[in-house]
């Protein structure tokens, strides 16, 4: 696995340089928004790990940049433990949020669950597409589709529609979705799973104050409905 490590503070990005390492990792350092963006564009990086307070608001846009051309990825690793922070990250496309001071067992965590999200995605041809109304949740390069159009969704956002759409009526609770998209469960940030449900809302719903296909079930989690002819 190949990850690139964005942040200002080289001591702190070296010393967890220096643990990834221990674990086969290959580990390339930056501590500008702008190169890196660069070389996301032109290496190939299985995750990306960055800190939204090396530029402040920049950093959100940065994130906002990757998003456009990759759907890598991404850990903001911050020592902004404010509820609005971790609320921007997730909305502006990061997959995750740590905060500083972090263990860094709890960060090897959530790295090896998405290593192991990304291994299972190379069996994705072997499950079924998913169709509701003109969508199409497509297994094979993981993408919805509707009619001629391609709606980028990032790797978490397409694994929580595959979930609850594959499983139309079922109830999850956050918990349930929380272990299945994100792949663990005593580190993750339950709000993650509100967050994401919102960005899909947002690119399938005709109105996200009234779902038509992801509904929540209040005091409990989410389930999907496939509208009847």
């Amino acid at each position: 696995m190949k990850i690139l490590i964005v942040d200002s503070d080289q001591m702190l990005a070296k010393n967890v340089k220096y643990s990834m390492q221990q674990d086969d990792y290959s580990v390339v350092l930056c501590d500008d928004t702008g190169e890196a963006l660069k070389r996301v564009k032109s290496n190939s990086y299985d995750i990306v790990l960055t800190d939204i307070e090396m530029q402040q608001k920049q950093d959100f846009t940065f994130i906002q940049d990757i998003r456009r051309v990759s759907d890598i990825p991404i850990i903001v690793i911050s020592k902004n433990n404010e509820d609005i922070n971790k609320i921007l990250a997730l909305e502006y496309g990061a997959d995750d949020y740590v905060v500083k001071p972090f263990n860094i067992l709890e960060l090897k965590a959530r790295i090896k669950a998405i290593k192991r999200r990304q291994n299972t995605e190379k069996q994705d041809h072997n499950r079924g597409d998913i169709s509701f109304d003109d969508y199409q949740v497509k297994t094979l390069g993981r993408v919805l589709v509707k009619g001629d159009e391609v709606i980028p969704l990032t790797g978490k956002e397409f694994d929580l529609l595959y979930v609850l759409s594959s499983n139309a009526g079922k109830i999850f609770t956050r918990e349930e979705l929380m272990s299945l998209v994100w792949g663990y469960e005593f580190y993750g940030d339950l709000r993650s799973v509100d967050v994401h449900v919102r960005r899909v809302r947002r690119k399938i719903e005709p109105s996200t104050k009234h779902p038509k296909y992801i509904h929540t079930k209040y005091g409990t989690g989410y389930f999907f409905k496939i509208p009847e002819d």
